[in-house]
């Protein structure tokens, strides 16, 4: 398999753990919207990146970056390859680092 499908593979597998690493926590997770545009050459158009919203467990929603940090630090220590976006203020972003892009 390529490369990418390689990552792809890693970064389905992550996103899961993230998921159920949340559901555990009492987090109510949503993932982003689909069709929303990204910045060009955005990690989301490789299938490398997703927005997770996140509810606590009454359904209020968390607008802060630092309201993802335990799950951010969480996915850094995936893999390697895992970065998280709150490390430049976008804390609901998670990607897999491909050709230099975060």
């Amino acid at each position: 398999m390529s490369e990418l499908g390689d990552l792809r593979k890693l970064f389905t597998r992550c996103t899961a753990q993230l998921l159920v690493r949340m559901l555990e926590r009492n987090y109510q997770p949503m993932l982003g919207k689909d069709g929303l545009k990204h910045m060009k050459n955005s990690l989301h158009y490789e299938g490398l990146a997703v927005d997770i919203d996140l509810c606590d467990k009454n359904g209020k929603y968390l607008m802060n970056t630092e309201d993802h940090e335990e799950f951010g630090e969480y996915w850094e220590s995936l893999d390697p390859k895992c970065c998280w976006g709150g490390r430049f203020r976008d804390g609901n972003h998670y990607s897999v680092t491909y050709q230099g892009r975060k």
